[in-house]
């Protein structure tokens, strides 16, 4: 049986899920805009304490990676995820869920081969990159006698 791509496009929409596109956008524009706000009341918080603003931004960035690492630790990041789509991956938080899933994933392999590895699956280019960068920008720092 030959079917033409209309007649195929129009099976795929009879029987697939419906996607309200506008619906999902605002969701993930709601979820995003919220870990977003989130992260700078905590900033305002730290700098109320007396903390100086390279300080504040650090902990600032910790507190979210800790949130998302216990949210993800307790299966409810991923449920946010799956609501909010996109929005949930705003960089910090969407980069300690994904390193926290992939060690929480492979658990039962062990502590070292499993949980231990598996989390750099994703963080370890991130961590070489990081690595490496800082060692050349302090090299040419040093070169040139700053």
């Amino acid at each position: 049986m030959k079917m033409t791509a209309q007649e195929y496009a129009r099976r795929v929409k009879k029987v697939g899920p419906h996607s309200p596109l506008g619906t999902d956008c605002l969701w993930a524009f709601g979820v995003g805009g919220g870990i977003c706000l989130l992260g700078e009341v905590l900033r305002q918080r730290y700098l109320a304490l007396g903390l100086e603003a390279d300080l504040a931004g650090t902990l600032t960035s910790c507190t979210l990676i800790a949130l998302s690492a216990v949210l993800t630790t307790l299966g409810l990041y991923q449920k946010l995820a799956a609501r909010a789509g996109a929005g949930s991956l705003v960089p910090i938080t969407g980069f300690a869920n994904a390193v926290v899933s992939a060690a929480i994933e492979f658990k039962t392999e062990g502590r070292i081969l499993g949980t231990g590895a598996k989390m750099f699956t994703i963080a370890g280019p991130v961590i070489v990159y990081g690595t490496l960068s800082a060692v050349v920008y302090g090299g040419v720092l040093w070169l040139l006698g700053g």
